[in-house]
């Protein structure tokens, strides 16, 4: 942009002043301020401004928050609120059969088996995420942090589950040997 010595006087391809302000001059006075009011006092340049409509200043107090991409309705409108929050419930089920696996101790590997099944929970939410336009309450940020935070969180509690001893199903040799300097 090219700066201007006199008001009125434009560069070439530029629009007359005029016209960029709506017709009204650059230094016209407000006509929306109050007669006698102190316009030397912020406070009351702002109030001015925001009675007519138009404010620099952030509001004291945001009324409402910008949904999440792909957080809209996974199901119409019409639908009960369960099929709109499909994807959500879907990946606490799992989470929640985990658990259940975990805490009733019902076979010989449960620990392991329900801990894997809450990192492929988180997994299935990442995968969700991923594939579907629009997943209700599952859409917490953008879609890429939402999909790097599920997968890299579902990742580690599965290979954590896959490690954790006695006779873990995972050996890493290199985990093994940082593990044997650090405790002997």
């Amino acid at each position: 942009m090219s700066t201007k010595g006199a008001a009125g006087a434009e560069g070439p391809g530029e629009e007359p002043a005029a016209a960029r302000t709506g017709g009204e001059e650059p230094d016209a006075p407000d006509e929306s301020a109050v007669p006698g009011e102190d316009l030397a006092d912020p406070d009351a340049k702002d109030a001015a401004a925001t009675a007519a409509g138009r404010t620099r200043r952030p509001p004291a107090m945001t009324t409402d928050t910008a949904r999440p991409e792909g957080g809209g309705r996974a199901a119409p409108g019409g639908a009960p609120a369960p099929a709109r929050q499909w994807p959500l419930l879907t990946v606490l089920g799992l989470a929640a059969l985990g658990l259940f696996i975990v805490g009733t101790d019902l076979f010989a590997q449960s620990f392991r088996v329900g801990t894997m099944l809450v990192g492929v929970a988180l997994l299935t939410g990442a995968g969700l995420r991923r594939a579907l336009p629009s997943v209700g309450m599952l859409a917490v940020r953008s879609r890429f942090t939402d999909m790097v935070t599920y997968g890299v969180m579902g990742g580690l509690i599965v290979l954590l589950a896959l490690m954790v001893q006695p006779n873990p199903w995972l050996r890493i040799p290199f985990l093994e040997e940082i593990l044997h300097l650090t405790v002997t």
